[in-house]
């Protein structure tokens, strides 16, 4: 606290001399720009114009969306800005283009995204990195114990506006190595009357068929009184959601020469099974904000923002495990898929253990694409999920403008907390018959023939009880200042800055896996005391059973205290919920200092020529600890072990550019920077955890973090050749980066207490390169006739080439999760106030994860002969698009209504496996309507 102390006495100090110094400077300048929007502010990326409190709202604005206004301004801001970047500006107030923030980032040029369990649009990623920095109005925010921001918990309806930063600059907050997203709310000051914008919105699911609101209120207004100007805005939304996004998995392959069968010659799917995700949740977010014009001179602000995700869902599993004891197979069909493999006696792809002790055995294998197993086990589970997840952020400072100075002082605190509560049990028994088939068009189909799993009668528990209940905290409290000085000549203006940031963050985790009562189907249900409604029908599962529902375990009584206590009791745990577990804590501490300096210049070379740009570096300062808990085995006792790791870093991060102007709307540009990454807490925490997992057909697995990893660093190179014109832009450019340091997770086969667990640890794996080519553009086609004179189109395409470097064993593989190829095509119309638009977005093929630790039977090559290594094994997601539409009409000046669509087309998530070709999963990705109505006041 002393230091802290000392820290931020240091920064006041520096505050109060840089003022003093500004407001002299200020006083003998010969202009004033008092009240008036000043371009290039310090805490905008360089070139960016107008910050989005310098903006404001037109006196006459009415409630009318337009697409065209909004693109115009995105397409402003890509032209001004020094470096690339690619903005999305609400097209009215509380009107974005897109339902979600993810959504509408996915027209960016570069960026690639991914649905997640609950079907929102998530996983944004600038050039198939996701190592990006997120900011609200500039400020790093953050999800609990991460780096990354989940943006879909913040609505859409909360924006004015989105900056996708792809190439840093020395007054950016230093952290992305992918780039920077900074999401920028609307401020009371960007109004000149009061508005009240209202919006009802009812959203439709395909797959879940349920009809669910959705309500953003916004307010503001701004008054002069005597001590000056002050103004005041709220806004609020909430949104409910149920959903559900079923899914087929065909998993890893193994030998039928390994019991029960004994049969050489196939490989097998090892289970036939598939999941069906559904519940609830509810997203609520507030956000207000006041400013006060102190003087012609001095503004000061504070604002704040919450936002909470809340949801109760569960994770439904339907699986038959194909080779549990007395199965037998027949009807066999093959397909022309062989292959030559090394097989330990389990029938799994062999390691070095089974080619060290003489057990591996090369054979001869053919994919299965059908075939009939007779009396196989098979489970129901119901992983039963509560969670809450809670985000404040509240700053406020002080803004002081007079002639050729500016300084901005800003403070702000972020807490951010989920709690996540997972019950998981399971059910089973044998079944007369399944009948497989490996290779449909939509991946797979499983019939359990009679569906004995929709029969109350003959259900046991299996497998185990899993209870597991995790705990997430982060805070940051972060202070700047930000100064700069208008200059006369080429050299513009001088910026600089210091950043001061105290970050923490805290995990804790129960998890406790009980075997079934009795062993695996040795307990019956109908013999303990259970309620009639302990079994409930799921929600079906297109490709088993023609999508029948069957029974499983209540998610609603396992997540009761009374339901979960009755099942404890069976399992004969303890009675309530589990304290957590000292061996699977984590607690860090990480203090930031940044300081930088850059400067803009500008001068005319003749003509309509002229350069400008700006060069810089920021310098920062980063002391860590993290201290966690390992679980270590000694004489077969496992004791809880505390590690404490500390590290201390400094870098430092140039950057330049240059901009060409040659008159008539045509420039180019050249940018270079070097930006840093800092690994996440989880994967620097130094403790190893791991747990028995009582599903014989499921790996054993743990975790471990690594304090020795190091921040990945990139060097970036941009080139951009841009036309802009009255009726859109076109672009075209390049980009590289040079990545060190790449840190990585995959998983890989440990015996611990003799007991194998696939064991995921995170590593650097050197250099990485990436490079590729983005071009768009937009225009709307005046020139037309009549009503056609309101179309309009947009499109853009990016090519991401990505490739591991050096002696790493991923070396000359792709980066997992980026697609090489990613295009947007959209058409647009707006006319006699009846505005759309129809975008189709296209992704490529890309890898989502490194199996080779897997146990899946696989090609061998001369390493796995020679040393027992195994190939290198990924699963690779196939190409995809989704065509999303909206429609708008304006009924009067204030009143609009609109309906849309996402996914209208239905794609769906299907994977596979490299090499050997086998299907993977086939995830059916939901289709959303909506219909909507705003009203201004």
């Amino acid at each position: 606290m002393r230091k802290l102390g000392k820290l931020l006495a240091s920064i006041a100090t520096t505050a109060s001399i840089a003022a003093i110094a500004t407001a002299a400077q200020a006083q003998s300048a010969e202009q004033s720009s008092a009240n008036t929007p000043r371009p290039g502010t310090a805490d905008q990326a360089p070139g960016t114009r107008m910050s989005a409190d310098d903006v404001e709202y037109n006196t006459d604005i009415v409630v009318t969306a337009s697409i065209r206004r909004s693109l115009e301004e995105a397409a402003g801001i890509k032209q001004d800005a020094l470096q690339v970047v690619d903005s999305i500006v609400a097209e009215d107030i509380g009107k974005f283009p897109d339902p979600t923030t993810a959504a509408a980032l996915q027209r960016v040029p570069g960026i690639q995204t991914e649905v997640g369990a609950d079907n929102e649009i998530a996983g944004v990623r600038i050039r198939g990195l996701n190592d990006i920095l997120t900011t609200i109005d500039g400020r790093e925010v953050f999800s609990t114990t991460g780096r990354n921001f989940d943006l879909q918990d913040l609505p859409a309806t909360a924006l004015a506006r989105v900056d996708v930063i792809k190439t840093s600059t020395a007054n950016l907050i230093e952290g992305g190595i992918a780039g920077l997203i900074d999401l920028q709310l609307n401020k009371p000051f960007k109004f000149r009357r009061p508005a009240l914008v209202m919006t009802a919105r009812g959203n439709y699911a395909v797959n879940d068929g349920k009809f669910n609101p959705q309500f953003a209120i916004l307010a503001t207004d701004r008054w002069q009184t005597g001590i000056g100007e002050i103004g005041a805005l709220v806004n609020v939304s909430y949104r409910r959601s149920d959903f559900d996004r079923p899914y087929l998995y065909e998993n890893i392959r193994r030998s039928t020469r390994a019991a029960p069968f004994n049969l050489p010659g196939y490989a097998s799917q090892n289970v036939a099974g598939g999941v069906s995700q559904n519940g609830t949740f509810d997203r609520t977010q507030a956000n207000a904000a006041l400013q006060w014009q102190a003087s012609p001179f001095v503004q000061v602000y504070l604002d704040g923002i919450y936002t909470n995700y809340h949801s109760n869902n569960a994770t439904y599993f339907m699986e038959s495990q194909l080779f549990s004891g007395g199965t037998q197979i027949s009807n066999v069909k093959a397909t022309d898929n062989c292959f030559l493999a090394l097989v330990n006696p389990g029938g799994q792809a062999a390691g070095a253990a089974a080619v060290a002790n003489g057990t591996a055995t090369q054979e001869q294998l053919c994919e299965i694409d059908s075939a009939t197993y007779t009396n196989p086990t098979a489970f129901a589970s119901t992983q039963a999920r509560y969670q809450n997840r809670d985000n404040y952020v509240f700053g406020g400072g002080v803004k002081f403008d007079r002639g050729r100075g500016h300084l901005k002082l800003d403070v702000a605190y972020q807490k951010s907390k989920d709690v996540t509560e997972l019950f998981i049990i399971d059910i089973g028994k044998r079944l007369p018959e399944v009948l497989v088939e490996s290779n449909t068009p939509d991946g797979g189909r499983y019939t359990f023939t009679g569906n004995p799993l929709n029969d109350p009668a003959g259900f046991a528990f299996r497998n185990g009880l899993n209870q597991n209940f995790q705990k997430s905290v982060g805070e940051l409290f972060q202070a700047r200042i930000d100064g700069s000085f208008d200059l006369d000549g080429p050299l513009e203006e001088i910026q600089y800055g210091v950043r001061f940031a105290n970050r923490s963050a805290a995990y804790d985790q129960a998890l406790v896996n009980t075997q079934a009562p009795g062993g695996d189907l040795a307990t019956l249900l109908s013999s303990v005391n259970l309620p009639a409604d302990f079994l409930a029908p799921t929600v079906g599962i297109p490709g088993i059973n023609d999508d029948a529902p069957w029974l499983s375990p209540n998610p609603d009584y396992l997540r009761s205290a009374a339901g979960r206590d009755v099942l404890r009791g069976i399992y004969n745990v303890a009675l309530g919920d589990p304290a957590y577990a000292p061996d699977r804590h984590f607690d860090a501490r990480e203090k930031t200092m940044s300081g930088y300096g850059q400067m803009r210049y500008a001068f005319d070379l003749g003509g309509a020529v002229s350069l400008d740009g700006a060069f810089g570096a920021r310098a920062t300062w980063t002391d860590r600890r993290i201290a966690g808990a390992g679980l270590v085995t000694t004489g077969g006792v496992p004791t809880a072990e505390n590690r404490v790791a500390k590290t201390s870093d400094f870098d430092f991060l140039p950057n330049a550019s240059i901009r060409a102007r040659f008159g008539g709307g045509l420039q180019a540009r050249l940018v270079y920077a070097r930006a840093i990454r800092r690994p996440d807490f989880g994967s620097l925490n130094p403790g190893l955890t791991y747990i028995r997992n009582f599903n014989p057909n499921v790996q054993p697995n743990g975790s471990a973090g690594n304090p020795d990893l190091k921040s990945q660093k990139t060097d970036s190179y941009d080139a951009t050749l841009e036309y802009f014109f009255k009726k859109g832009y076109l672009a075209v450019g390049g980009y590289y980066r040079n990545i060190t340091n790449r840190v990585v997770n995959r998983g890989s086969l440990e015996t611990i207490d003799g007991f194998d667990y696939i064991i995921s640890r995170p590593r650097n794996i050197g250099e990485v390169t990436l490079k590729g080519v983005e071009a768009g553009g937009q225009m709307f086609f005046d020139f037309l006739p009549g009503p056609l004179s309101g179309l309009g189109a947009q499109a853009n395409f990016t090519y991401a080439d990505s490739k591991v470097g050096g002696d790493d064993p991923l070396a000359g593989y792709q980066l997992i999760g980026v697609s090489k190829y990613n295009f947007n095509v959209g058409l647009l119309y707006e006319k006699h106030g009846l505005s759309g638009r129809l975008i189709y977005n296209y992704r490529s093929t890309w890898i989502t994860q490194d199996a080779t630790g897997l146990a899946g039977v696989r090609p061998l090559d001369d390493g796995q002969i020679a040393n027992g290594t195994l190939p290198r094994f990924f699963q690779y997601v196939r190409p995809g698009g989704r065509l999303d539409f909206g429609i708008g009409y304006d009924l009067t000046k204030q009143v609009r209504i609109d309906v849309g669509g996402t996914n209208i087309l239905r794609h769906k998530y299907r994977s596979y496996f490299l090499p050997g070709g086998f299907n993977g999963d086939t995830r059916w990705d939901d289709a959303t309507y909506t219909i909507g109505i705003r009203a201004r006041i």
